[in-house]
């Protein structure tokens, strides 16, 4: 029994085995059409190879065959020239033979007199009537030897002379079979030689370009499984010094930018996330302990205390929306003119009644292309940090680098200075240092990362400058000289207080 099932079960798992053959075999054989369609680079370039490499023989072929059969040709004529002048010497001294012997090359030879009669001719045109011409080509007469049986083609050279019994005609026909052979050998032999330079050609090229986009096609598969969570992986950099490697290169120099926006992203909202929170807690604990508690005095003063914090939440939610503009606007730099010697005396102005006391020193007048709004914003920014870590005094000072074509705005305060491990991290976001952890003063952590971010924007940079006391915040934007006075406005040394 168990023999009689043999047979179908072991059928059975023949097919399955060769279905599972064919599906395997699909995935290569959708490879190997993809590697020969005609839309990809490694088929593109093959053909073309192949097709130039075959239109330079095919000219040179011709231009080597052409000048081939010129050659042989020329040689054949001469042969037959030769013979003719011999006889024609021959008949000038009244020696002219009949039948007249052939020379190696020459197919028939015959004399005619001005009549037309046959003098003399060679064996095989023996008793026949003289050649009469079919008509011209290529320079040369044309003669029907269907006469003589030969399928090759001839060359026939006339020559006249003179005799003791008047002017002869000569005419000796040479065999061109010598020259159609060679021509037959040699065309044969250029197609075989072309044929497999243009296949050898064609192979290398095919190859070649394989070996070529072998590290593409490994950095497209790697690109196209990367995704949003996987920002860590790297395309393989190939060993070569290539246009090859710089793109590897440059795709990994592009995953590092993404990863570390990723980075920035997530740690953005995570500490937005927490930003938020912390006011939002203490808002509703005010705001419940007013709504429970029986005394209005302390209802009032959990109220007051909400609002406050209700005005922290509304400027954190403006910093967020400010910096959002700000990453959204990447590189597109505005273009309104900006004069900012007037930019920086009304911004000083409007501080007039804070403490401490703001001195301005407008050592140079300059205008820039860019948005007055966020300008302002930004310098407000840098006064609001000088101001809230100054100890008695805040200097701001406007000047003009002529070399640099740059405006140089320098927020100076009296207050701790700022170590140079921590020179950047003050424009992280939500950053802040142990000496200004609080947040009763008012601060969130953006003010200066928003304060860069506005100056890149304008193409310019903000940096901290080493000063001999305190902590002096430089910004550098393009800018043009303009012509303006200090009349009117706080001059040099002069304090907006």
């Amino acid at each position: 029994m168990a023999d009689r099932h043999a047979g179908p079960i072991g059928s059975a798992r023949r097919r399955a085995a060769a279905s599972l053959g064919r599906l395997a075999a699909r995935p290569r054989i959708a490879a190997l059409i993809t590697r020969i369609a005609p839309g990809s680079v490694r088929t593109r370039t093959t053909l073309a190879a192949c097709v130039s490499v075959a239109v330079v023989l095919l000219v040179a072929s011709a231009a080597v065959l052409l000048l081939l059969r010129v050659d042989l040709e020329r040689s054949v004529e001469a042969g037959a020239r030769e013979q003719a002048q011999v006889v024609g010497r021959l008949a000038a001294d009244g020696r002219l033979p009949n039948p007249i012997p052939l020379d190696h090359g020459s197919d028939f030879i015959q004399v005619t007199d001005a009549t037309g009669a046959v003098v003399a001719a060679s064996q095989n045109l023996s008793g026949r009537p003289a050649l009469a011409p079919a008509g011209t080509a290529d320079g040369h007469d044309t003669f029907d030897l269907a006469a003589l049986g030969d399928e090759h083609h001839q060359r026939v050279t006339t020559l006249t002379a003179d005799t003791p019994r008047g002017a002869v005609t000569i005419r000796v026909g040479a065999s061109l079979h010598t020259a159609d052979t060679a021509e037959d050998l040699t065309t044969a032999a250029l197609a075989a030689l072309s044929g497999l330079l243009v296949a050898t050609v064609g192979v290398v090229t095919w190859r070649a370009t394989g070996r070529a986009l072998r590290p593409v096609e490994a950095i497209r598969s790697e690109v196209a499984a990367i995704g949003d969570r996987d920002l860590d992986r790297r395309v393989p950099e190939p060993g070569s010094d290539d246009e090859i490697a710089s793109l590897a290169h440059t795709m990994n120099a592009m995953l590092d930018r993404l990863e570390a926006a990723g980075v920035r992203q997530r740690r953005f909202i995570a500490d937005a996330s927490h930003e938020l929170r912390s006011p939002l807690a203490v808002l509703r604990t005010q705001l419940e302990v007013a709504h429970t508690h029986p005394d209005p005095a302390v209802r009032a003063d959990m109220v007051a205390g909400a609002l406050q914090d209700t005005d922290r939440l509304q400027s954190l939610a403006t910093d967020l929306l400010l910096l959002a503009r700000l990453d959204s606007t990447g590189h597109d730099r505005p273009q309104e003119e900006v004069d900012l010697a007037e930019l920086v005396r009304t911004t000083v102005e409007a501080r007039s009644r804070q403490r401490p006391a703001v001195t301005l020193d407008l050592g140079g007048h300059a205008a820039t292309s860019g948005h007055p709004m966020w300008l302002g914003r930004l310098l407000t920014n840098l006064l609001d940090n000088a101001q809230r870590h100054a100890r008695t005094a805040v200097a701001v000072r406007l000047a003009f680098d002529p070399a640099a074509g740059q405006a140089v705005i320098d927020v100076t305060n009296d207050g701790p200075a700022i170590a140079p491990a921590d020179r950047e991290k003050v424009f992280e976001r939500f950053t802040r240092l142990d000496d200004a952890r609080s947040r009763n003063d008012g601060g969130t952590g953006l003010g200066l990362p928003i304060a860069r971010d506005i100056a890149t924007v304008h193409g310019g940079t903000l940096t901290v400058a080493d000063t001999a006391d305190g902590c002096t915040f430089r910004v550098r934007l393009p800018a043009r000289r303009s012509p303006g006075s200090d009349a009117g406005g706080p001059g040099p040394g002069s304090r907006a207080s």
